[in-house]
């Protein structure tokens, strides 16, 4: 059975970022910027290059792949909530490369920038806060 709570909306900011940034930090920094604790973020632009993860169920660690290449972002869907009392970003991509062919993972750092525009939806309510999830070994919202 799903565990959820209710929230409510409270302001929605579009932006550009920064031709060459890191996308996973320049996301992180405008959230800490603009106080943002609670959210969801969309994306959508191009990269120079691309990290992503895959959690490795069996081992329990991420499991990264570097792209060096332009590749662009069919879609980024993600939330803002608090790990360690800082907001943190959790996201996964879809990117497509020069043949059309799409794949995608766990946004990772490195992943830079060519043009990307976003949005992010700021909830109002109780911060949903990370901690270690003894069965999957991941950082889920502990207090939903």
């Amino acid at each position: 059975m799903a565990i959820s709570r209710t929230v409510e909306p409270k302001d929605i900011f579009v932006g550009r970022l920064k031709h060459g940034a890191d996308l996973l930090e320049e996301l992180t920094s405008f959230c800490r910027e603009k106080q943002i604790r609670l959210g969801k973020i969309q994306a959508l632009g191009a990269l120079k290059r691309a990290r992503l993860a895959f959690y490795n169920q069996s081992t329990r660690k991420y499991e990264f792949h570097d792209f060096d290449q332009p590749l662009e972002i069919t879609a980024l869907v993600g939330n803002v909530s608090i790990k360690d009392g800082e907001p943190i970003i959790h996201a996964h991509v879809t990117l497509s490369d020069d043949k059309s062919a799409a794949f995608g993972g766990h946004l990772a750092p490195g992943t830079i920038v060519f043009a990307c525009e976003f949005t992010i939806e700021v909830f109002q309510g109780e911060d949903l806060i990370r901690g270690m999830d003894d069965e999957t070994g991941l950082p889920l919202w502990e207090n939903i």
